[in-house]
């Protein structure tokens, strides 16, 4: 695919959206708390029920409790392992972003979704979402692969990649978009601060350039079955 097909000229206004939205209170900052949380606790599991629960609040807030969701049936002890396995990590991890996706960043970004996944799931419940809004929200060097995310990129990929599948293919595509558009990326995620959860200001510390993808999707992704949506109920 030529690069110059996936660069994009409204990632700044779509992203404005999303900051209108973002206020101490609203559910988007959801994602700062938790990212916040876990970039900055050198010790997970001190307070194992506080970090329990901040990751599933932040789940909570983006969708993942929600309908048919096995984990309706579980208590946030349920993330216990999954804390224990993240705990143990080397900070380093933290570093990995979308503009240094070499290829041994993908395969530890896949080896990391593929230990959560079987920390986390069993049964063959469903786990594409809900491991990349893990990834997301802890390390945030990742868009979470969503129905909205699914629904854009699979357009803007010309169907190229469908992103149904956490897989080296659409690590590198996720890559090559963020080179098609590194200028407007590289602004917001250095000009956008996260937010406090006891201050309510703002911190020191920036989006990651895959969180302003995953907004990007999940804005775009969302406004695509909206409309869609209203074309089926039209018929």
């Amino acid at each position: 695919m030529n690069i110059n097909n996936l660069k994009k000229s409204d990632i700044e206004s779509v992203f404005k959206t999303y900051l209108y939205k973002s206020n101490p209170e609203d559910r988007f900052t959801s994602y700062d708390y938790c990212y916040n949380y876990f970039k900055t606790n050198n010790d997970l599991t001190k307070d194992m029920e506080k970090s329990c629960y901040v990751l599933g609040f932040y789940l909570a807030s983006w969708g993942m409790y929600r309908g048919s969701s096995f984990l309706l049936d579980k208590s946030g002890k349920h993330f216990e392992n999954t804390i224990i396995y993240l705990s143990d990590l080397d900070k380093s991890i933290w570093d990995i972003d979308v503009d240094n996706y070499s290829n041994d960043n993908i395969k530890k970004i896949i080896e990391l979704y593929n230990d959560i996944k079987a920390k986390l799931i069993y049964e063959d419940n469903s786990d594409l979402t809900l491991v990349t809004k893990i990834l997301l929200g802890v390390f945030g060097f990742v868009p979470a692969f969503d129905v909205n995310f699914k629904s854009s990129f699979k357009i803007i990929f010309e169907k190229e990649c469908g992103f149904s599948a956490f897989n080296i293919k659409a690590l590198e595509s996720i890559k090559i978009f963020y080179e098609a558009n590194k200028e407007s990326i590289d602004k917001l995620s250095s000009n956008t601060f996260t937010t406090d959860f006891n201050t309510s200001k703002k911190t020191k510390i920036t989006y990651k350039k895959a969180k302003i993808i995953d907004v990007y999707g999940f804005i775009t992704g969302k406004e695509i079955n909206i409309k869609n949506q209203e074309i089926k109920n039209k018929k």
